[in-house]
């Protein structure tokens, strides 16, 4: 199972790729996966049968007793071939639904294939947890999907409907999993029924889970956020509405049935709300005009339906629920195809303006019909199998004495005519042919392979009904798992039952409310909706606007000073609070270790006082940087080298962003800033003070065990194979972390980029990237090559490489000289740092850092043009290369049988360098070392290049406005210059000529 998933995984990141050279034909290829998952599965049903289950494990975090735990009983089979086996039909559906100009056709391939993959993940998920992060990001997916086509607002707003509802039904579920994990002491699914715990704080957890569960099904009064979906392309609705995403929160129930269907609230509220619902839905379908809304809120009713039998609690139902449910599936996905066939064939969904045809389309007519047979319980097909049984089970449990029996039956009698009635009238409405004075629909004949899924499917549905008893052995295991002895069977004809009698009094009831459509139609205008689920939505949401807005006009003024101070002041408030009438006090203190200490803690003071007191930008900015020297300084005394060098990098880098920031404001912004409220801020500021040097000496001062750094060294040296702590921790001990941590420079790199490259990563001439030109290179020379200045009387000696794109007034021989001499060898060295780290000071951080650090260097040596030359690969791919190889050494490990993050060593002695010990350790560096290196060439082309390139246009337009002005506007490529000069503007070289002419 962990296996499939990982394919579904792999596949899913390759489907975009493989969109661009198979088009639409790229759904083919992917539904070979779903396929195959859908015949391994079935292969497992014999063993299934007769061992009951299939389990596997994959240890995640023993210290919490996590795992990545999957379990496949009689349940989670019967919903693994509903997934694959629908998800396979709707894939091969789409190559024909989709043309090869569909937009955004990889993008949707991939997603809708990744969602198969997670709801193959839900059904089969034992661990509680696990299987709550499948639920939720079907809900992500649901969201991407639904709005697929971003260009229509109903489409955007539809995806952001079913994304709140569910996630808040999801977040309601989670406190509810928390609370019974905790009282269980198990996250396991399995132990979880099996333990059936009892009591007020059990009620109160699986409360919670069904709200969750009602929220995904859409149940009312969640059940609006379904028709509006329906702007999402049909196989969509036919998969995620149908078949799918909607059966979680009924799987759910049934998941949870044997173990709590007997807890107080469990019927009352499953019951209730899926009677209720499936009345609202048949209902409300019947006022439909479009096939597809018929279809919606017919799927809604039968949710209910569904939400009922499942959560009935008995081992008949149980059966009837599970037949139910596959037979849902079916016929439903069937009738969205056909739909979907019907929108692109006559061009519109609207029943009014569809007539004849049933004549024009037998194949497609004779398919809806056996669906609609199937959905209105008509013999020989599932449906009807399913649904004798439901209301055989219901009177079983009446005549038993069990009130809900009763009141279970009644209320899906009455919505099972409703649905009679709009099973006909979706027929009607689609094939039949209206009056001689309708004019017949225009016809597009569609390609007949598209007819093939729901054809497929339609049959499958008649075989069910007919070899229906060959079912119970399949599914038997499940109601068994039920307090109680199951009495009844599928099967086709049960005789001269009561169920029987109910199902033709149900058709007959049904056809006569069709045949009185007129009359009906009447009825529901006179009958105006009483409570709108919808509206409410709405009217919450716009709430929450008005509400939100003016919390921020009231909250949020006064720019970023008053936010900041809005922040410490609550600090301050709350901390100093708790610390003042807190008993927490350490009774010794200790000033200092050494007396160094007290020097570069008078300097850091000193420093800090002069950066809040200056008004020069630069100056400030050094100042800052002393204190941050400051902290390098104690982390050295301290016997730390590895913290010292790595917070020397980061200072050094630290201080070179600000500068490229403050830059691009105006020279005189700090004449322009009055200083007002100085004595507030500075009350203000000392208070965070006080207060945080308080909460040291109460943290320092609380200790009372030995603290685990302790056990470091030993870990570090025999568990780590290395000697450097520092590093093995990153790396080893807690590489966790350190993913997290690399993830998140991954993130900053993105949005600083986002912020500036607004109109994408193309220069004016339309070129992605920053590529290297084609160009010869002398060792003392820069030869001809169109995007370097041409040398002129007089000029220096170029030592860069773009040393030309700098007029002679802005370059700095000496910074040019020490950056050629120093380059290469700060590259070698952080290499050096890359691979010592493990024994010695060093690391993927602080050599990523140090390679970083020259980049800087020759940027501002250089320029934007400089650091194309540095670095012609894109920052991109250098920060995905870094991640790609972190995580693929850490999830390595689970493909040789052992935990996520587990390290493998090989050591040898080898001749003339010794003893050697290289592990996974280093994989995982290198990849901190790509993405830290990364991110510096994202920050420097991003703050750096882009803004010298928005610079440089700003200034050419200023010049092509001021004409006769006598001051000549330039950019300021070299950070250091004070002297505009004239601009020499981008030539495009030889190499991007050609390729244009191309």
């Amino acid at each position: 199972m962990a296996t499939i998933l990982t394919i579904f995984l792999i596949v899913s990141v390759a489907t975009p790729f493989l969109a661009r050279f198979l088009k639409n034909h790229v759904f083919t290829v992917v539904a070979l996966v779903p396929a195959g998952a859908f015949i391994w599965t079935l292969l497992q049903g014999e063993q299934i049968r007769t061992h009951g289950e299939i389990t596997e494990t994959i240890r995640w975090v023993p210290q919490l007793d996590l795992a990545l735990a999957f379990r496949m009983d009689t349940l989670a089979w019967l919903l693994a071939l509903v997934v694959t086996g629908v998800g396979t039909v709707v894939l091969l559906y789409c190559t024909q639904y989709f043309t090869k100009r569909e937009p955004g056709l990889g993008r949707f391939a991939a997603f809708l294939f990744a969602f198969a993959g997670t709801m193959f993940g839900l059904v089969t998920a034992d661990d509680i947890l696990l299987m709550f992060m499948f639920w939720e990001i079907t809900s992500v997916l649901s969201y991407l999907l639904i709005g697929h086509y971003t260009g229509k607002k109903e489409s955007r707003g539809a995806a952001l409907q079913a994304l709140l509802v569910t996630t808040f039904g999801g977040l309601v579920m989670l406190i509810g999993v928390i609370m019974i994990s905790v009282q269980v002491g198990s996250t396991s699914l399995s132990a979880i029924v099996a333990a059936g715990v009892t009591g007020p704080m059990a009620v109160t957890a699986i409360l919670l889970i069904i709200v969750g569960a009602i929220s995904k099904s859409a149940i009312v009064p969640f059940h609006f956020w379904l028709p509006a979906a329906m702007a999402a392309p049909t196989p969509v609705s036919a998969y995620l509405h149908a078949a799918a995403m909607v059966k979680a929160g009924i799987y759910l129930i049934a998941r949870l049935a044997p173990g709590y269907a007997d807890l107080p609230g469990w019927k009352l509220v499953l019951i209730g709300l899926g009677v209720w619902t499936m009345l609202v839905g048949a209902w409300r379908s019947l006022r439909q005009y479009d096939l597809k809304l018929v279809l919606a809120y017919g799927t809604v009713s039968q949710l209910g339906f569904l939400m009922v039998i499942v959560g009935f609690g008995t081992p008949d139902a149980a059966l009837a629920g599970a037949a139910l449910l596959l037979a849902h599936a079916i016929y439903k996905s069937t009738l969205f195809l056909v739909v979907g066939i019907i929108d692109h064939a006559a061009g519109t969904r609207d029943w009014r303006q569809l007539s004849g045809l049933g004549r024009k389309m037998p194949v497609l007519a004779v398919i809806t019909a056996l669906a609609i047979a199937s959905m209105a319980g008509i013999p020989p097909l599932l449906g009807f199998v399913a649904k004798e049984s439901i209301f055989g089970a219901f009177l079983q449990a009446a005549e038993a004495g069990d009130p809900y029996g009763w009141i279970a039956l009644i209320g899906t009698a009455v919505g099972s005519i409703l649905t009679v009635a709009y099973s006909a009238r979706f027929f009607w409405g689609a094939f039949a042919t209206r009056t001689a004075a309708c004019v017949s629909t225009e016809w597009h004949k569609p390609p007949t392979a598209i007819l093939i899924g729901p054809g497929v499917l339609a049959v499958v549905s008649v075989l069910l009904g007919i070899f229906s008893p060959a079912l119970n052995s399949w599914l038997d295991p499940y109601p068994e798992s039920f307090d109680g002895h199951l009495e009844g069977h599928l099967a086709l004809w049960h005789g001269f039952e009561p169920a029987l009698f109910i199902s033709i009094a149900i058709l007959g009831l049904g056809a006569a409310l069709f045949w009185k459509k007129t009359q009906v139609a009447r009825l529901q205008e006179a009958l105006p909706p009483l409570v709108d689920s919808s509206r409410g939505y709405w009217s919450v949401t716009r709430a929450v606007d008005k509400i939100s807005a003016k919390v921020t006009i009231f909250g949020q003024r006064g720019g970023l000073p008053q936010y900041l101070a809005t922040i410490l002041v609550v600090f301050v408030l709350v901390l100093g609070t708790l610390a003042a009438i807190g008993n927490v006090w350490p009774t010794t203190f200790r000033l200092y270790d050494y007396p160094q200490q007290v020097v570069i803690a008078l300097v850091m003071a000193l420093a800090t006082l002069g950066a809040a007191w200056t008004r020069k930008r630069m100056a400030a900015v050094l100042l800052v940087g002393v204190t941050g020297f400051g902290m390098v300084a104690l982390f050295a005394f301290h016997g730390a080298p590895d913290l010292a060098l790595t917070q020397a990098l980061v200072e050094t880098i630290t201080i070179v962003a600000f500068v490229l920031v403050l830059r691009r404001l105006p020279g005189n912004s700090q004449k322009l800033t009055k200083r007002v409220h100085r004595g507030r801020r500075a009350v203000i500021a000392i208070g965070t003070g006080v207060v945080m040097g308080a909460i040291a000496l109460i943290a320092l001062g609380s200790r009372i065990t030995d603290p685990i750094s302790a056990q470091l060294p030993e870990m570090a040296y025999y568990e780590g194979h290395g000697k450097n702590v520092v590093n093995v921790a990153l790396v080893d001990i807690r590489a966790w972390d350190t993913m997290g941590e690399i993830s998140v420079l991954v993130v900053v790199a993105t949005g600083i980029a986002s912020l500036l490259f607004v109109s994408g990563r193309a220069d004016k001439k339309g070129r992605r990237g920053l590529r290297r030109p084609a160009t010869a290179l002398g060792r003392r020379t820069v030869l001809s090559d169109p995007d370097i200045q041409p040398a002129t009387p007089g000029a220096r000696q170029s030592w860069l490489v773009s040393g030309g794109k700098i007029a002679s007034a802005n370059r700095s021989i000496l910074l040019e000289v020490l950056v050629r001499l120093m380059f290469h060898p700060a590259i070698v060295v952080s290499i050096f740092l890359l691979f010592v780290g493990h024994n010695s000071p060093g690391g993927g951080f602080a050599g990523g850092l140090l390679a970083g650090l020259a980049l800087v260097f020759r940027y501002l040596a250089g320029g934007r043009y400089e650091l194309r030359e540095a670095v012609p690969i894109d920052a991109g791919k250098l920060l995905g290369a870094g991640l790609v190889l972190a995580v693929g050494s850490a999830i390595g490990s689970l493909f040789f049988g052992s935990e996520i993050l587990s390290s493998a060593y090989l050591s040898a002695d080898i001749p003339v360098l010794g003893y050697i010990s290289i592990g996974t350790t280093t994989i995982f560096d290198i990849g901190v070392y790509l993405v830290v290196v990364g991110l510096v060439l994202d920050i420097l082309r991003s703050l750096g290049g882009e803004v010298d390139r928005q610079q440089d246009e700003a200034d050419i337009a200023e010049e092509s406005t001021d004409e006769f002005s006598p001051r000549q506007q330039v950019p300021n490529t070299d950070l250091w210059a004070t002297q505009r000069v004239p601009i020499v503007p981008d030539t495009p070289s030889s190499t991007d000529t050609r390729e244009d002419n191309r």
